[in-house]
């Protein structure tokens, strides 16, 4: 929940202490979700609107890739745990799950927009993107007033439109690149369509300004892919001892979910190994 307040997209989400809520256009359905810890036993709970219901099997898949719903924590922590660099965190954080994504364009530009910047400066600016390009809606709470950008309306702009946001003209570039390339059909961020994640990484490293950190990192929220690793992360690599991206990379080999027994993270996901 830290996670996501501190990346809280304004107008679109409302996180606070006890919930997480927000806007929601799946096919031809708008409506808002609301999502809260059961108090009598480990789950959650989903409050939504009525004009979601035509969409409710989509939206509890959603859901349930952003809470990562679909994990096994006590299989992923038993692998993880059998090595020296992660067993004191594995230790430190138990039952340790990756923040997903509810939609996977939105994601793909939150990643872009937060190259290089801090996680306030990223949400700040991907809010104005929300406030310029993203549809009004009215829902019973004043803080849920807006739709994600869609991907035709973003394709749409123009550099100017969005540099007037405050976005460098590069990033101007990566935000339409990906708009363009998700309105044809080119490419496809939600989990639940995507076939091949490399391929997905490598067409998004494709597009301007996208680079390998920002296809794995799209690949580890929004495709939900268990072995997407962006080993060049700054973060990582100081946390691992100030390692370079190669010796992350190498590090990594025993981590990932090729070698987990039994061969599946979750009953949905296959065992996938990069191939070199």
């Amino acid at each position: 929940m830290t996670f996501l307040r501190d990346r809280e997209l304004k107008g679109v989400e409302w996180v606070s202490e006890d919930f997480y809520a927000r806007t929601v256009h799946l096919g031809n359905s708008k409506g808002w979700i609301k999502v809260t810890q059961s108090q009598k036993k480990n789950a959650l709970m989903l409050e939504f609107s009525h004009s979601l219901a035509p969409v409710l099997p989509a939206l509890l898949n959603r859901v349930r890739d952003l809470f990562d719903l679909n994990a096994r924590p006590e299989i992923i922590s038993g692998h993880l745990a059998r090595d020296k660099v992660l067993a004191p965190l594995v230790k430190a954080n138990p039952g340790m799950r990756v923040p997903g994504a509810f939609n996977g364009f939105e994601l793909g530009l939150r990643a872009i927009l937060g190259q290089q910047v801090t996680v306030k400066s990223g949400t700040t600016v991907a809010g104005r993107l929300v406030a310029a390009f993203g549809e009004p809606i009215v829902t019973p709470f004043s803080e849920l007033a807006r739709l994600t950008p869609t991907p035709r309306r973003i394709a749409n702009a123009s550099v100017d439109q969005l540099a007037k946001l405050g976005i460098v003209s590069a990033r101007c570039k990566s935000i339409l690149g990906l708009a363009q390339a998700q309105a044809s059909g080119k490419l496809s961020l939600d989990s639940g369509n995507h076939h091949d994640p490399e391929a997905t990484i490598g067409r998004l490293a494709e597009l301007p300004g996208i680079g390998q950190w920002t296809a794995n990192y799209i690949a580890m929220r929004a495709l939900r892919w268990p072995d997407a690793f962006p080993n060049g992360d700054i973060a990582v690599r100081n946390n691992l001892g100030g390692v370079t991206a190669q010796q992350a990379e190498e590090m990594s080999q025993p981590w990932r979910p090729g070698a987990v027994t039994p061969c599946s993270i979750s009953g949905k996901i296959r065992c996938n190994r990069r191939r070199k």
